[in-house]
């Protein structure tokens, strides 16, 4: 009964880890307040009477939103726009980025079997992974500039956009997801003769199909945000009727695109996330 109360009162009276928390957060602020110098972050200027007021006149601009039958169809046809320039140039970008994985996938290699890659299939693996650098590197919105240029403005140029920008991403990380897993069923088959087709739909695909269409449904999701932004520098869909709204100072018509877009988003993450509940 007596050993109780001893360990009660022997117990810490705080936390024992706290000075190394401390530590790591002093370190945090160290690091982080050059960085909000050179960007000049100023939260607090938010909060000034004049910014304030603009705030003020910019949010009341909103009200009463637009509601008016022919707007709102408008909307309803962009919003299905939006849609489908995100799907189509997430399609167009697995086009691009499945062949260009499994060019990049070292598992799939024959002369990777004996431990040193060949080095016809070395270097061509490497200038497959480096213009998957190149793809990704490049904004979606930098792309969308490029592309407005040449087709002109419409849909077609967000498409393109997306499916460069998209197929780099998408292509990096399914080769990285492919070479994650185990990968002795895929190495013992084309030990025994199999070639890389069977290699790949009996030893990879089985073990990662799960997470590639994960990946791929996610990847959709930020297609769709994406679409919405590349409208603003006239690549179709709801962003380009949005800017025009904006360019007129229409606060009603910005605020029901708004809705809308946030209603859209808010759809596709459930989507996703009913798919990968699906798949788990």
């Amino acid at each position: 009964m007596s050993a109780l109360p001893s360990a009660a009162r022997g117990a810490p009276q705080h936390d024992p880890a706290w000075l190394g928390r401390l530590f790591w957060l002093g370190a945090a602020l160290v690091v982080l307040w050059p960085l909000g110098v050179a960007t000049e972050f100023r939260p607090w200027t938010l909060l000034s009477a004049d910014n304030m007021k603009v705030t003020g006149q910019f949010l009341a601009s909103f009200l009463p939103p637009a509601h008016s039958a022919e707007f709102l169809a408008l909307v309803a046809r962009e919003a299905w726009r939006t849609v489908a320039i995100a799907t189509a140039g997430l399609v167009l970008a697995l086009v691009l980025a499945v062949p260009l994985s499994l060019l990049a996938v070292r598992v799939l290699s024959v002369s990777a079997l004996t431990g040193r890659m060949a080095r016809g299939p070395f270097w061509l693996r490497q200038a497959v992974r480096w213009l998957l650098v190149v793809l990704r590197s490049v904004p979606e919105l930098v792309w969308a500039l490029v592309f407005v240029r040449v087709v002109g403005l419409g849909p077609t140029a967000g498409v393109l956009a997306i499916a460069l920008t998209y197929g780099g991403m998408l292509g990096k990380v399914y080769a990285e997801i492919l070479e994650s897993g185990d990968p002795h069923a895929t190495e013992t088959l084309l030990r025994n003769g199999a070639g890389r087709g069977q290699a790949l739909f009996y030893g990879l695909l089985p073990q990662n199909a799960a997470e590639l269409t994960s990946y791929t449904v996610y990847r959709w999701e930020c297609a769709i945000r994406s679409s919405v932004v590349l409208g603003f520098v006239g690549a179709g869909g709801l962003g380009q009727q949005m800017d025009n709204s904006m360019k007129m100072f229409n606060g009603g018509e910005v605020f029901t695109m708004l809705a809308v877009f946030v209603a859209l988003v808010a759809l596709a993450d459930r989507v996703s996330a009913g798919l990968r509940r699906g798949l788990g």
